[in-house]
């Protein structure tokens, strides 16, 4: 009794010094384990529970180590604990055992000394006993243990009855906690993975609408000279890399609003789309704006280019393998069309300007051969040459004429007795005739009043002519250079060549059940394990 006094006496003291807010150092286990926030929880709500007074969660840990109370228990198995218990009672009984030996022999030695006192004595030394087993062991205590005539064994077997039972009932907490987890684990993975991978599923495979894909290949040609771009391009020449511009111009035009609104006009692309028998998910609605068939067209119609080989495939995905196949030829015959383009305006403009220098060479000839003409009516001469032979024909005849007057005259004055009145008509009509082809001659040289030469009109008309001449030559050169640059505009310098044409599918490509299934759990999966993991992070650091 004196014993459970100083124990009583050693509490009221802890509490005392504890609530003078004395300062405890951070709490080291012996055996080297970790102190968690858990074990300090753990310290502080036993000792509320045995009434001790602490400050802080360091002084709960110290006071919980003095009175033998071991918050490291959930860290050990049951296992560990079951081991740790049953070396604790072998101990405890080879102790009572000894003692019991010893205190009898005592009270024995007692008995034989005293006589009268020897039953107080054997309480006292009894009662030892008990806080000498008990001291440190625990700080619940049952109530026998006030009881110094109860026997040791007794006392013993009732604490490991108690131990038994709390670790049988530990155990079946631990089951059911376990328990609890998997099945609500079990719970959130059928709620969050299984239950929408087998809606996904289901979709596929019952709901989803067959869709058809169209597969086609196509490269583009040119019938150019590859010497005619220099050693370069000759170097390119057959390569993917020599229409790779051609190329990329065309996969771009493919997939833009031009080729969609193209096809959305002919063949009622959007229409298509918004049959009733397509399943809700994948159909256009009714009042769906270009803008969403245009997003539909661009997710259903998938172009890439291989800048290595220059080839285009295109696939084209439909709900009926005819409509597929039809809207592939389609959109194969707007490329053709598109690639024919690109040089037909450069083309173009080479034919334009052929036909512009061929109008204005003809403009020129008609002005040099109406100014010609305007000429010869200016000045009344048909043709200069004529004109100037006729002439030198008068002025040839009328010298001849004069000549033989000139003959005639020089015969009559050799007569010694000349008939003076013929040398006279003789002279008269060699001066007339003098006159005459001297005037003639100016007319051939000289202008005189309003009359112009003849060498003046000649070297006009002449001047004209060569104009005319020159502007002929010219016309003749835009006439060819004009052939030239109609038979390049008319030849198709860039053409496609189909190298896998577009042909309609038997089975349908789309939906693909089991990868989408698979596709669908996998995401699930991943969504859960992550927002789990993030969820554990954040419970942690709060705990902490």
């Amino acid at each position: 009794m004196a014993d459970n006094d100083d124990n009583r006496g050693g509490t009221g003291r802890g509490n005392s010094g504890s609530a003078g807010g004395e300062s405890y150092p951070p709490y080291v286990d012996p055996k080297g384990r970790k102190v968690m926030p858990r074990h300090r929880k753990m310290a502080m709500r036993r000792a509320r529970e045995l009434g001790l007074e602490f400050s802080s969660p360091n002084e709960a840990m110290h006071l919980a180590a003095k009175h033998g109370i071991n918050v490291f228990a959930n860290d050990e198995s049951i296992l560990d604990i079951a081991k740790t218990d049953d070396g604790n009672n072998q101990g405890q009984q080879k102790k009572a055992q000894a003692k019991r030996s010893g205190g009898d022999q005592a009270s024995a030695s007692a008995a034989n000394a005293g006589g009268g006192g020897g039953g107080n004595q054997l309480v006292k030394a009894r009662s030892q006993e008990v806080s000498a087993n008990e001291a440190g062991s625990s700080v619940m205590r049952s109530p026998d243990e006030d009881n110094a005539l109860a026997a040791p064994m007794d006392r013993m077997d009732v604490e490991k009855q108690r131990r038994d039972t709390e670790i049988a009932k530990i155990q079946r907490d631990l089951v059911r906690r376990r328990r609890a987890r998997f099945w609500a684990m079990i719970l959130r993975i059928a709620v969050f993975v299984f239950l929408p991978t087998t809606l996904v599923g289901y979709y596929y495979v019952a709901v989803a609408t067959d869709m058809y894909e169209t597969n086609s290949q196509f490269v583009i040609q040119t019938t150019e000279n590859p010497a005619a771009g220099g050693g370069l391009g000759g170097l390119l020449a057959g390569t993917g890399l020599a229409t790779a511009q051609d190329s990329t111009v065309v996969q771009g035009y493919l997939s833009s609003r031009e080729a969609f609104l193209k096809l959305e006009e002919e063949f009622g692309y959007s229409a298509h789309f918004k049959d009733p028998k397509i399943d809700r998910i994948q159909r256009l609605p009714q009042d769906a704006t270009l803008d969403a068939a245009y997003d539909l067209f661009t997710k259903n119609v998938t172009i890439g280019y291989d800048p290595t080989e220059g080839i285009i495939r295109m696939s084209v995905i439909a709900s009926t393998p005819e409509d597929s196949q039809q809207f592939s030829e389609a959109l194969v015959e707007y490329a053709e069309e598109r690639v024919d383009g690109l040089s037909l305006e450069a083309r173009g403009d080479q034919l334009k300007e052929a036909l512009a220098r061929l109008a204005t060479s003809r403009q020129a000839v008609e002005d040099a051969t109406q100014e010609i003409v305007d000429l010869q009516q200016q000045l009344e001469v048909l043709s200069p040459e004529l004109e100037v032979q006729g002439k030198m024909a008068i002025i040839q005849t009328l010298e001849q004429e004069r000549e033989v007057k000139q003959l005639n005259l020089l015969e009559l004055e050799a007569n010694p007795a000349p008939n003076q009145s013929r040398v006279n008509i003789l002279r008269r009509e060699i001066a007339r005739l003098s006159d005459r082809i001297s005037v003639l001659r100016r007319e051939l040289t000289q202008t005189t009043g309003e009359n112009e030469s003849l060498a003046g009109i000649t070297s006009e008309l002449r001047l004209a002519e060569s104009r005319l001449a020159i502007r002929q030559l010219i016309l003749q050169e835009a006439i060819s250079s004009a052939e030239t640059a109609q038979l390049e505009a008319s030849r198709q310098t860039r053409y496609i060549s189909i190298s896998v044409a577009p042909v309609a599918p038997v089975e349908a490509t789309y939906p693909k059940k089991f990868e989408g299934t698979l596709l669908a759990f996998i995401v699930f999966s991943g969504i859960y394990i992550l927002v789990s993991l993030t969820i554990s992070i954040l419970r942690e650091q709060i705990s902490v």
